[in-house]
């Protein structure tokens, strides 16, 4: 017979022995599963930049950079495809550059691509500039970079220029690219194509496609950090939702179109008031438009010719002139409209294409919805109580401050006088309160009977 300190001794080291095969079993498996689980391979992250430079760009670009770093990338590809824009934004992105934690590399693709005016900043700013093969680069006189779309005097436009061309020498010589093509690039708007560009020492490589990029990158030291791409896989970093929208709407095209909003907004709930409609999407436009107005510039002329053109439309609904005002407004809104950004500018330039159906739809607009609605609102009441004023009518019975009726289509009405007024004679209604009106004796009226 066993005792109970027996069963004791022969449970505890079955237990133990449990217990260690299952340790031994699990690291088994988790070497198994090591052994099993490939490597993890080197990663490149990818943004794309495209159309004008502003403020949602650079957001976009400081997040890209935020976010690659946090991925430990080997490097940030910028596939870049630019006209131009705002030099408070280039300005943004290139300090992003530099204070960046993982290499940059801005490759102007696809072929036909163009890193022109700001553009050109932001390649040469880069760690690695690359181009597509038919891309070219340049043009980035300081005019082109925003600011304000008043033409400037010449000490200004001599200040700006000397800005421009020392800030893209510094960038150059911060690379160590073409500080001579830089200069020129700003003061005499030098472009050239990739070729040339590799040729010059202006970019570092060409790359027929970013699978050719990435062997090309491989191996190259980047600030004391040799980048291994060849193989990596390319995480893209899309631009969120509201990036999309601002980048989309930064054109002079979506600001013609947000501005004849504003004005066609305004003007329709100025005409009939209560519509709410027309004044809600006319302030969210002219919000929008306001925000536009910091990113591309505007000229003060055009804008001054706009608002000239639409005083002659409404004033000719007021003072009929036979068309002439209107002739005038047209000619001043379509001037206005062509003069509203600086059409040197491929990327600012508005195409007779918009501005002569705007200039049509603005016209027939004020003519025929904008000018009906202030000449009505001009007409004489025809219908309801306001018709009464003005009227005049026989008394039926005396009236005075107490009191008295007259009879008014087919009514009864009580009618009030601050003077005597005898029965039969005529009255002029001169106000309503309720069901009272207010009369006063018409001048030489004679007394009729009853």
């Amino acid at each position: 017979m066993r005792t109970g300190c027996e069963g004791a001794w022969h449970t505890a080291p079955s237990v133990s022995l449990i217990r260690w095969l299952l340790r031994l079993t699990l690291l088994a498996l988790c070497l198994l599963a090591a052994w099993g689980t490939p490597a993890p391979g080197p990663k490149v992250c990818l943004a794309r930049l495209q159309g004008t430079i502003g403020p949602a760009s650079a957001s976009y670009l400081a997040r890209a950079i935020g976010e690659a770093a946090g991925q430990n990338a080997q490097c940030l590809i910028i596939e870049l495809d630019t006209p131009g824009g705002l030099l408070d934004s280039t300005k943004e992105i290139i300090q992003s550059f530099l204070r960046s934690p993982v290499p940059t590399v801005v490759y102007v693709a696809p072929q036909g691509a163009w890193a022109g005016s700001a553009g050109c900043f932001i390649t040469l700013a880069a760690d690695v500039a690359a181009m597509a093969p038919s891309t070219s680069i340049g043009a980035a006189h300081p005019v082109s970079l925003g600011g304000g779309g008043e033409k400037l005097d010449e000490t200004m436009k001599q200040k700006l220029e000397n800005f421009a061309s020392s800030y893209i020498e510094a960038i150059a010589a911060k690379r160590h690219r073409n500080l001579e093509w830089a200069r020129a690039s700003v003061r005499d708007s030098a472009a050239i194509t990739a070729d040339k560009a590799l040729e010059l020492n202006v970019v570092d490589l060409i790359a027929e496609n970013r699978e050719d990029l990435l062997r090309k990158l491989d191996g190259r030291e980047v600030g004391g950090r040799k980048l291994a791409t060849a193989g990596a896989t390319v995480t893209v970093i899309p631009m969120t939702t509201r990036e999309q929208v601002f980048q989309v709407i930064a054109h002079p095209q979506v600001m013609l179109i947000l501005m004849l909003i504003v004005m066609y907004g305004v003007i329709g709930e100025m005409t009939s008031p209560g519509a709410i409609l027309p004044g809600v999407a006319g302030v969210i436009s002219l919000l929008v438009l306001l925000y536009l107005a910091s990113v591309l510039p505007m000229n003060v002329t055009g804008l001054a010719l706009i608002g000239v053109a639409i005083a002659l439309f409404i004033f000719d609904a007021f003072a009929p002139t036979h068309g002439v005002l209107t002739t005038g407004g047209i000619v001043a809104f379509f001037l206005g409209t062509l003069m509203l950004f600086d059409r040197t500018d491929p990327f600012l330039r508005l195409s007779l294409l918009w501005v002569l159906p705007a200039t049509v739809v603005t016209a027939l607009f004020f003519i025929f919805v904008a000018g009906a609605g202030i000449r009505a609102q001009r007409l004489p009441s025809v219908a309801g109580a306001d018709t009464l004023l003005g009227r005049q009518v026989p008394a039926l019975e005396a009236i005075d401050a107490s009191g008295g009726r007259v009879f008014l289509e087919g009514e009864y009405w009580k009618a009030v006088s601050a003077s005597p007024i005898q029965a039969g004679q005529l009255v002029l209604i001169v106000a309503r309160e309720g069901l009272t009106l207010k009369v006063q004796p018409c001048p030489d009226s004679e007394e009729k009977t009853p």
